[in-house]
């Protein structure tokens, strides 16, 4: 089937761009797209074309499975350069995401007109690379440099009003697109091209190129750090000033090569193929595609603390009703408050529309009676981490809610058995776990346990979706995948500061690794009593006491810095001082604190350790490796099915870099064998720490060089 339908109505030629689901611009569309250029350039009869896409969107950009494949005539330079060069007036009729490739073709053309609901931008900076059709070139020109620096760099999305204001849509239209663009492209019949070839105009405010492009390397460097592609970005936008278009384009050409061959771009786009393969996910007794997801209309939300208004407000912007339920009146009223100043706050940084916000307030049902839902099709339990309060919890809304209403629990680490014990429902029980702040993460990582049914799986997986978060769905057992797969992590750095690394030096060494914050910023962060919590959940579950005598017991190695801390009112950054101090930008800025070298030295001694340097690699070995051998464990248990859940299940939920792929890329990258290696030897170094016990599954692969497509533990497999 041809991939770009070519019609004539009355004197203008459509060419209909069809290749579902977004039309991405294959070598099938960039050669319907030439060949229908020549057709009707030759055609007497054509007096002008019009390029739309059919179904939901105009061209949403190139097609990413051919990056890294063989070359193929019908680059989109060459095509755009076609369109352009026509003497008969070329109309972009846009609907839907005009992004990335589909963009440039927009900017090879003539005129181009939008439904009010499009969005257009590029997006290449995502997957490591840059616009490489001429992009860098054509933008500016139109838009002049702050905003083309601002929309390539970045990546976002542009409404269409604000594309005609930037001067990227001529006319904005309703009603069906391509009749539209009939209309318009009969408008401009007879008229020159020439004066709208963008390649002949020159960039607005080329003179100042220098001061505008030092302001945007400054701002990408802070706000993507580690980041290549958005520093090659600013430098073919400011090519575009510099340079004849010509020069601008073979230097853009030039920039994209080097991009697209690099470690960065290669990862990049792992992860964005890894955000699709996952939601093709299974379970016993079903998948993606034969579970059915209960409709889910009405959302009642357990508590309204932090993260229970957090998710509230993450349901309410996708416009479904919210029942908020507290205890109190004053819990109540404060969940609402705070509900209240995160709408508000979102629709002033332009996350949701005036329109969504206003309608939040009638979506919103506050309530302190279970009674009012006995409608609703699905509950989230968000209270703190009590087996025993979420049973009753539990048992409450099994008696109260409709039979087909899916229970959900917030939970961060308990077991979902465990909790759907309390109901008559199991099949319909799941863990929905948010990551704070819930109204900002993006990761939802849904448990399944033993009795949840496929359905109930999909219902979950489907309402990630809904709300805007990206779904993973992993099997029931403590800690699930993120938590169980964080602690070795944030166990070794203290560990490594109780052996002689100074918290500032571990927390350098990861943020120059990669990691937007170190481990113990992140602490102090979150809270030094909170991980406290946590340090004692972990020991009750070991069976010890916390002090420093039986820091050995159980057959395992742990650290309780952060009780110690703790218990001296070191809180963190709330309390002005925890790992670091916090005196200086109204007490936001961290310090190096002699008081904390004191506390450390005291405790080594206590320990009857010794000081010693730790170098920056075994720093990084032993934070990221102790996390891949857990990473493999959990393929080896059927916890998660993937590598690609885990490394989805970092990128968005503790903000690994993108640009090293996830822990497991990373683990492939360095090399199995060599990662194989050290986790013996730091198993040789500390045989009382469980977390350093290789993996079966990682020993196997590493012995039999399997590839990354492949790592799965197959029931029944000899590892």
């Amino acid at each position: 089937m041809p991939m770009v339908d070519y019609s004539v109505n009355g004197s203008v030629a459509v060419l209909l761009v069809n290749n579902p689901p977004v039309n991405a611009l294959s070598y099938a569309v960039r050669k319907g797209l030439a060949d229908g250029m020549q057709k009707a350039t030759k055609d007497s009869k054509v007096k002008a074309v019009v390029i739309a896409g059919k179904g939901r969107t105009f061209p949403a950009g190139a097609d990413i499975r051919e990056f890294g494949g063989p070359n193929r005539e019908h680059w989109l330079v060459a095509v755009g350069n076609g369109i352009e060069q026509s003497g008969k007036p070329v109309v972009a009729a846009i609907h839907g995401t005009c992004l990335g490739g589909g963009l440039e073709i927009a900017l090879f053309c003539h005129y181009r007109i939008a439904l009010n609901s499009a969005k257009v931008g590029f997006t290449e900076v995502a997957i490591g690379i840059l616009p490489g059709a001429a992009g860098t070139q054509r933008l500016p020109r139109i838009t002049g440099l702050p905003v083309a620096f601002d929309m390539i760099t970045s990546g976002r999305h542009v409404s269409v009003e604000q594309a005609k204001k930037y001067g990227i849509i001529d006319e904005i239209v309703t009603g069906d697109i391509v009749n539209e663009g009939i209309k318009y492209a009969m408008s401009v019949v007879g008229k020159s091209t020439i004066p709208r070839r963008l390649r002949g105009k020159s960039v607005p405010d080329a003179e100042n190129v220098q001061k505008y492009a030092d302001a945007a390397m400054a701002q990408v460097k802070r706000k993507y750090k580690g980041y290549e592609a958005p520093v090659y970005c600013v430098k073919a936008v400011q090519a575009s000033a510099e340079k004849p278009y010509d020069l601008g384009v073979a230097n853009e050409q030039t920039l994209f090569k080097v991009l697209g061959t690099s470690g960065q771009a290669l990862a990049q786009q792992y992860a964005f193929f890894a955000e699709r393969l996952i939601t093709r996910w299974e379970m016993p007794g079903g998948n993606y595609q034969t579970a059915k997801p209960v409709p889910v209309r009405s959302v009642a939300v357990i508590g309204a603390g932090t993260m229970g208004s957090g998710i509230a407000v993450c349901i309410l912007s996708a416009g479904l009703t919210c029942y908020l339920v507290e205890q109190n009146e004053k819990f109540l009223q404060n969940g609402i408050k705070t509900i209240k100043s995160l709408m508000e706050g979102s629709v002033r940084l332009g996350k949701i529309s005036v329109e969504v916000g206003k309608r939040a307030t009638t979506l919103l049902k506050p309530t302190m009676s279970y009674d009012d839902l006995t409608g609703v099709d699905l509950v989230i339990e968000a209270v703190y981490e009590n087996l025993d309060l979420k049973k009753e919890i539990f048992a409450k809304l099994d008696k109260v809610c409709k039979p087909s209403t899916v229970l959900c629990s917030n939970t961060s680490s308990i077991d979902i058995d465990r909790i759907a014990v309390a109901t008559k429902r199991p099949e319909k029980c799941v863990g929905v776990h948010f990551f704070a702040p819930a109204y900002h993460m993006k990761l939802l990582e849904n448990i399944y346990s033993t009795q949840t049914s496929p359905d109930t799986a999909a219902t979950v997986m489907k309402l990630g979706k809904v709300i805007g978060k990206v779904p993973v769905l992993v099997k029931s057992c403590q800690g699930f995948l993120a938590n169980r797969m964080n602690t070795p992590y944030g166990t070794e750095s203290s560990f490594l500061v109780e052996e002689g690394a100074l918290p500032w030096e571990v927390d350098q060494v990861m943020e120059d690794f990669g990691m937007p914050m170190g481990p113990f910023k992140v602490r102090d962060l979150s809270g030094l009593d909170i991980s406290m919590k946590i340090t004692a959940e972990i020991a009750k579950t070991l069976g010890v006491t916390l002090t420093d005598e039986t820091r050995f017991m159980g057959g395992s190695r742990y650290s309780h810095l952060n009780t110690i801390l703790a218990k001296k009112g070191r809180l963190g950054g709330k309390a002005g001082k925890g790992w670091y101090k916090y005196e200086k930008a109204g007490g936001k800025i961290p310090t190096i604190d002699d008081d904390v070298v004191a506390i450390l030295d005291n405790h080594r001694r206590n320990l009857g350790l010794e000081h010693r340097t730790i170098s920056s690699q075994e720093i990084i070995e032993r934070l990221m490796y102790s996390c891949i051998n857990e990473g493999f464990k959990i393929l080896e248990e059927g916890i998660a099915k993937r590598p690609e859940e885990i490394d989805i299940s970092w990128l968005y939920g503790f903000t690994f870099p993108k640009y090293l792929g996830g822990p497991m890329y990373y683990a492939n990258k360095v090399g199995l064998d060599r990662v194989y290696e050290r986790i013996c030897y730091y198993h040789e170094q500390f045989p009382y720490t469980k977390h350093w016990v290789p993996s079966l599954l990682l020993r196997r692969l590493s012995e039999q060089d399997v590839p990354m497509s492949q790592w799965m533990a197959s029931p029944g497999a000899k590892l």
